[in-house]
């Protein structure tokens, strides 16, 4: 075979495999060969825990305002939801507020976090005010979440959007990138978006259905305060209690301003905390003690996780990145405290999850005995992403989400 004719075939060979890009990366080119209203996600490795992306975008106008409390209210238990997947899935979940123009602002970004008490802390700072005026800027919003979000770049994560509003988009502002281009963008990411109407107004029906079509979703339609499942449990007193406790057992590590960040992020978690009713801490409780809640807890440069997961040897660490009292003892006694501070946390992991397994059983029965809730939130929900997360690799067994 002469020089030209080898030359040849590896031009070809080359044309070849950039043609296949598209096929073997999802993040690469236009996803192609997919059936109509299914995204190409590819589901996890072997070996490794399935991913779960999850940003809300939530109109914040002044007709929101039941909504945005059951948001405040039920952020655990859509949580506790999503952790309920086999295998148990590594969760982090963000927000886009947004309103109108003219309005305070037009949007406001939490970016993806495995903290769930931030993401707490951002939807109490959230009030329903302004609007009004009808139509509000929904496709900034959806291109916010789709442009300024730091999604997760694994193959198999599933990535979803959850829009929530009861008004239109504005569709008649100058330049503004309108949602059908920015759900292709979406569509090409492998990011699904669901549409879930609040109240019962046809112009946003039809526009949040033609949403949910484009962007490979659901749509389902809430009652204006959001339909969601609210019911106090004898269990929730102790399960607010045992979910300070849990808190008790962390150990922040890190430069002196990175520790101060973070104690400044917990204090400011704490103030939410302290004015949330004890349902609220009893579902936060049953997410932190579930494998995907994990994550929650230790959020960032927490010790006693890190330590026992192996990602930090306790004897390497410079004392001037461990915080007082734990800086000035001697290595063996530092050793000692965290290993204290692990075993109370396992012990109070295991009281949660048998409290929190009664208070799930108690509720079904009182949601049975009210007839069902298939029209609320917290179902339409579970049932959207039971079918959406199984491309993914994840199962959800039952019929019923965590309330």
């Amino acid at each position: 075979m002469n020089t030209k004719t080898i030359a040849i075939i590896l031009f070809g060979l080359t044309i070849a495999a950039v043609a296949l890009v598209p096929f073997l990366n999802p993040q690469a080119g236009t996803p192609t060969q997919t059936p109509p209203g299914q995204v190409q996600v590819p589901p996890p490795a072997n070996g490794q825990r399935p991913i779960i992306d999850a940003v809300f975008v939530l109109d914040t106008t002044g007709s929101m305002g039941g909504l945005i409390q059951a948001a405040k209210d039920k952020i655990w238990s859509i949580a506790s939801t999503l952790a309920a997947g086999q295998p148990a899935p590594q969760i982090r979940m963000g927000l886009v507020a947004y309103r109108d123009r003219g309005d305070d602002y037009v949007t406001r970004v939490v970016d993806l976090s495995p903290d769930l008490d931030a993401m707490q802390t951002a939807l109490a700072g959230l009030q329903a005010r302004g609007g009004g005026d009808g139509p509000e800027d929904v496709n900034q919003a959806l291109n916010d979440a789709v442009n300024r979000i730091s999604w997760h770049q694994a193959r198999g994560a599933y990535k979803v959007i959850f829009l929530v509003g009861d008004a239109p988009p504005h569709n008649d502002y100058q330049g503004e990138t309108r949602y059908p281009e920015i759900l292709d963008q979406a569509r090409r990411r492998g990011i699904r978006v669901n549409a879930i109407q609040c109240g019962d107004l046809g112009e946003t029906r039809g526009e949040w259905q033609r949403i949910a079509q484009l962007g490979h979703g659901s749509y389902f339609r809430v009652d204006q305060d959001g339909s969601a499942v609210a019911i106090a449990t004898p269990y929730d007193d102790a399960l607010a209690r045992l979910s300070g406790e849990l808190d008790e057992t962390r150990i922040f590590y890190g430069s002196k301003k990175e520790r101060d960040e973070r104690h400044a992020e917990v204090e400011a978690a704490g103030r939410v905390k302290a004015a949330a009713p004890a349902p609220v801490l009893a579902r936060r409780a049953g997410f932190l003690a579930s494998d995907s809640g994990k994550a929650s807890l230790a959020a960032k440069q927490e010790l006693v996780e890190e330590v026992a997961s192996g990602k930090v040897d306790l004897n390497e660490l410079p004392a001037d990145q461990l915080p007082e009292p734990l800086a000035a003892l001697p290595a063996p006694e530092r050793q000692a405290v965290v290993q204290e501070k692990a075993a109370e946390r396992e012990r109070l992991t295991k009281e949660i999850k048998q409290l929190a397994e009664q208070r799930a059983g108690y509720l079904r029965k009182q949601v049975e005995a009210a007839g069902g809730a298939r029209d609320s939130l917290d179902q339409q929900l579970f049932d959207a992403v039971k079918v959406q997360t199984e491309a993914a690799g994840i199962e959800y067994k039952g019929d019923a989400p965590a309330y």
